[in-house]
């Protein structure tokens, strides 16, 4: 399935779910976590709470950046990843980019010492339960929404 439509900064946005038989090859990674029927976010120390994930680094395929990106940023490790979605975002401003979209069941989380650029992680069983001054601006982007949508109807989540 194929969406396309505006972002908030009236960017052209173009989402295509998957599945585990495409081949992920976005630049970016976001990973929209479940453990134990909760859905697991990070609190960006600047942007707010939000969903896990961020760049490729060289070499590195999608799923090893959404396992890297997960651990780094909330101490969970991967039980089960499913690839269900990419978008891509054609900037106005020249900056285009690609992200590939994994939901992950979460095996455990481990306290970290040092959570990189985020302060660790944050459990909630809903997002409506995320004051909206505390969300990241990208808890309010449409395309993750759409996909957060995507992982309910595909019965990871409820």
């Amino acid at each position: 399935m194929y969406v396309k439509f505006r972002d908030k900064e009236n960017d052209e946005v173009y989402l295509t779910y998957k599945s585990n038989s495409d081949v992920a090859n976005g630049q970016h990674v976001l990973i929209i976590p479940i453990y134990k029927q909760q859905l697991l976010f990070t609190q960006h120390k600047i942007r707010g709470i939000e969903f896990p994930g961020g760049k490729k680094e060289p070499g590195e395929t999608s799923e090893t950046a959404a396992k890297r990106e997960l651990f780094e940023e909330t101490g969970a490790s991967i039980k089960h990843c499913e690839y269900i979605a990419q978008y891509r975002v054609d900037r106005q401003s020249g900056y285009s980019f690609t992200k590939d979209v994994f939901v992950v069941e979460v095996d455990e989380i481990i306290q970290q010492e040092d959570y990189f650029e985020t302060n660790g992680p944050l459990l909630y069983k809903h997002m409506d339960q995320i004051a909206e001054t505390k969300k990241s601006f990208l808890l309010k982007d449409a395309a993750i929404l759409h996909c957060l949508e995507r992982v309910s109807e595909l019965g990871f989540y409820q």
